[in-house]
């Protein structure tokens, strides 16, 4: 098989990777790959206890159909097995478990969503209860002996939860060891998962240098924020744009996202180039609209998910509905005197608010909008001439001119 050029296959890799151990083994694979013709077996694994998949799943899912498009063996582990036990990643408590038959369950409904970002035609589907769910208790007692109580503790939440007195189970500790068994049951090259993943991937690399194999190159992938720009994209948070959303609703989505969240969604989410990013990073540092950046994001998006005459649907679908939508003919207006003019300064200076106390409160709850945009800094500013028409609250309108 011939493959791309290593330093080609490289940049295209790096492109949005957290942590990386180690890039220089991984160029090691990829020229041996290419000698002898053989694809790299990339390994993600999935515990299928939420079947629900958002953009910030698919961050990690794209960096493995990046290994797809190239030519090498993408494997996606349905983790039935180790969603029963129930990875402690991030917890502060035991996580409860849930059956075998329930994680298959979610299982398959994971592997509909996922096929929307991967080429189900070139994807190793397997589940680790094949391997993991047959090992008698010798082999296990094994497979524990191969670490230390103390390397466990090394792992952040299980050191915070010990320090603080906060139990946990023995079974916790054989979350890490099952899943790095996975890597050397699959004879893995390269194993992907997000920053939270870190602990448990390098154990997989200490298991395989134990039985004499070549360790796995390891890729994390950020976590993606939701919309809220704080919290962890969850629809528990409320906060996520989901696989299986409509255009409009992605692109309407998108519109909400803080503006320093822009270059983020546009590395991890779109096929937008690294060099067409970084010049719109710097438009913006330079005082371009942000909102205009916002807007080619959400397009973006949906043409990864969707198409281009989807993602401009998208979007005169939501100019027709939010920005058109009940906005009076008549409406005061304000010349602002200056280019620099922020919103709070422009709401004030229009005199129908009785402080900037008032128009504080009303950002802080989200409630005021420039042309049809949620606006959630006071300091967002009209860096370019022309009208805005400003929504504050559920009745107030002011039309604002910039020179």
């Amino acid at each position: 098989m011939i493959f791309p050029p290593v330093k080609e296959q490289i940049d295209i890799l790096s492109r949005g990777v957290e942590e990386f151990v180690s890039p220089e083994g991984l160029e090691q694979q990829l020229e041996k790959s290419a000698k002898k013709g053989l694809p790299l077996k990339v390994k993600l694994g999935a515990d299928p206890s939420r079947p629900d998949l958002h953009i910030g799943h698919a961050v990690v899912l794209r960096k493995l159909r990046q290994f797809q498009d190239l030519g090498h063996t993408a494997i996606l582990i349905i983790g039935d097995f180790t969603a029963s036990i129930g990875d402690p990643t991030g917890r502060n408590k035991t996580r409860p478990s849930i059956t075998l038959e329930e994680s298959r369950g979610f299982g398959k409904s994971y592997l509909e969503q996922a096929s929307i970002v991967l080429d189900s035609n070139r994807l190793e589907v397997v589940h680790n209860s094949d391997w993991l769910n047959v090992m008698n208790f010798t082999e296990v007692i094994a497979l524990a002996a191969q670490v230390t109580v103390a390397q466990m503790l090394e792992r952040d939440d299980f050191s915070q939860r010990y320090k603080s007195g906060t139990p946990i189970s023995v079974h916790e500790f054989l979350y890490p060891l099952a899943q790095a068994q996975d890597s050397v049951h699959l004879h893995a090259d390269v194993e992907l998962g997000g920053t939270d993943q870190l602990f448990n991937l390098l154990m997989g690399r200490e298991l395989q240098k134990k039985v004499g194999q070549s360790p796995q190159t390891i890729m994390t992938l950020p976590l993606l924020e939701g919309t809220d720009g704080v919290e962890k994209m969850s629809k528990s948070y409320d906060n996520y744009i989901g696989l299986s959303d409509t255009p409009a609703e992605m692109f309407g989505k998108v519109l909400s996202i803080p503006d320093h969240m822009i270059i983020k969604y546009l590395t991890l989410t779109t096929n937008l180039s690294m060099a067409e990013i970084q010049s719109i990073d710097a438009k913006m540092k330079a005082g371009d609209n942000p909102r205009d950046f916002k807007r080619l994001l959400g397009r973006e998006l949906v043409k990864v998910y969707y198409d281009e005459p989807a993602s401009m649907a998208a979007q005169d679908a939501f100019d027709k509905l939010f920005i058109k939508k009940d906005i009076p003919d008549e409406m005061p207006e304000l010349l602002l005197s200056s280019p620099e003019e922020t919103i709070l300064g422009a709401l004030d200076q229009s005199n129908l608010f009785g402080s900037k106390g008032e128009i504080r409160r009303l950002i802080k709850q989200n409630a005021v909008s420039v042309d049809g945009v949620k606006v959630a800094d006071e300091f967002f500013g009209f860096t370019k001439s022309g009208e805005y028409v400003i929504k504050a609250g559920k009745r107030i309108f002011l039309r604002v001119i910039c020179p």
